[in-house]
């Protein structure tokens, strides 16, 4: 096994984060949606890879000094390992260096896997989406993390 990298996603890696969508996510996005997202200039995805494997990733979208966490998704097989914490923090590292003041994310009140990674990351919760989810219906906390440039 090689080494695990974390980068800015590529046209190469699209296909797979949109079947990891598929994998992840009871209402996934479609490959034109991720391949959209290279081409919006306020977004901001990266993948982790090993080789030419993605085995995660982690999507967002900047407006002025905020960002927005679209998505974060691990493969089932690379859960558990830490993967989704360095999603996490290299976002936050590389939104920092482009003068991003906070992450904003909505989680499943239910992802309580979720829920503690966010929490043991500094986010704290600051509301909650009614019925936010579908498939099954259930609301979203609203969670967010700030900090200083």
């Amino acid at each position: 096994m090689s080494e695990i990298v974390i980068c800015p996603m590529e046209s190469c890696h699209v296909a797979q984060v949109a079947a990891l969508e598929k994998i992840c996510f009871s209402a996934p996005w479609s490959e034109d949606s991720v391949a959209s997202e290279l081409e919006n200039e306020l977004s901001l995805w990266l993948v982790a890879i090993d080789g030419q494997k993605v085995l995660g990733y982690v999507g967002s979208q900047c407006v002025l000094d905020e960002a927005d966490m679209m998505n974060l998704a691990v493969l089932p097989e690379s859960r558990r390992t830490g993967l989704g914490k360095k999603l996490v923090c290299a976002l936050v590292d590389m939104l920092k260096a482009r003068g991003v003041r906070s992450l904003t994310l909505e989680v499943r009140l239910s992802n309580e896997a979720a829920k503690a990674l966010y929490a043991g990351l500094g986010f704290s919760e600051v509301g909650r989406r009614p019925k936010y989810y579908f498939d099954p219906r259930e609301d979203a906390l609203i969670l967010r993390k700030e900090w200083e440039l």
